[in-house]
């Protein structure tokens, strides 16, 4: 009877104990094995959202890239080709020996220019102060060498100004006419940068006697 009692009155308590040892170690870690999951998720849905915002942006990025080598696979048909430089005006020597003899010109002589650059470095930059330096002496050598090595190249340096210059008679004017037309309208751009016609008789004042100055933009490496 008293065994029962007992019994009765733990009862409760073993339940209480339960409840705890329940909620301690079921309800708690079942929480937190939740709360761990969500967190995953989100990680995961941000790392998601990150990768599709990547793959987006690579897309736009592939896309510019393809217009841009578009642009300059454009603008390097208008260049004289070659390399190095002299073969380039001797690329651009043919081209415009092509053009005159085509319309029935004959060339007499034709010459190369020496190649000038496109673009002039402003006054005062690290090239003119190396310049001055190697006038000064040995010390201001040193100094010049010292400014170059920490200036950076201009990427515009590589653009050079090609000229070639050519004697030739042409049968008439409207000959003359077609070649300046020919040179001026063609790609590469070419540039007539000096012309004198002179008529080679006077008695039959149709044959020209041309003196041509013609240039070209040659972008390098």
């Amino acid at each position: 009877m008293k065994s029962n009692r007992t019994l009765i009155l733990a009862t409760p308590a073993l339940l209480v104990l339960l409840g705890l040892v329940l909620y301690q170690y079921v309800y708690l870690g079942i929480r937190a094995e939740l709360s761990s999951i969500k967190e995953q998720q989100e990680a995961k849905t941000a790392t998601l959202r990150k990768y599709i915002a990547i793959i987006s942006e690579k897309q736009e990025l592939e896309k510019k890239l393809s217009e841009l080598a578009e642009k300059a696979k454009a603008d390097k048909v208008k260049l004289i080709e070659g390399e190095p430089v002299s073969l380039a005006s001797a690329n651009l020597q043919e081209t415009v020996k092509g053009i005159v003899s085509g319309r029935g010109g004959t060339l007499s002589s034709a010459r190369i220019g020496k190649p000038e650059e496109a673009v002039k470095a402003p006054a005062g930059t690290g090239g003119t102060a190396a310049s001055s330096g190697v006038a000064a002496g040995t010390g201001g050598k040193a100094k010049g060498a010292t400014g170059r090595k920490g200036t950076k190249a201009d990427p515009l340096s590589r653009f050079k100004i090609i000229g070639i210059s050519i004697d030739a008679s042409v049968p008439d004017p409207a000959a003359l006419s077609d070649i300046l037309f020919s040179i001026e309208t063609r790609t590469p751009y070419l540039t007539i940068t000096e012309l004198d016609a002179r008529v080679k008789n006077f008695k039959t004042p149709r044959e020209l006697m041309v003196k041509l100055d013609v240039s070209g933009l040659y972008g390098g490496k």
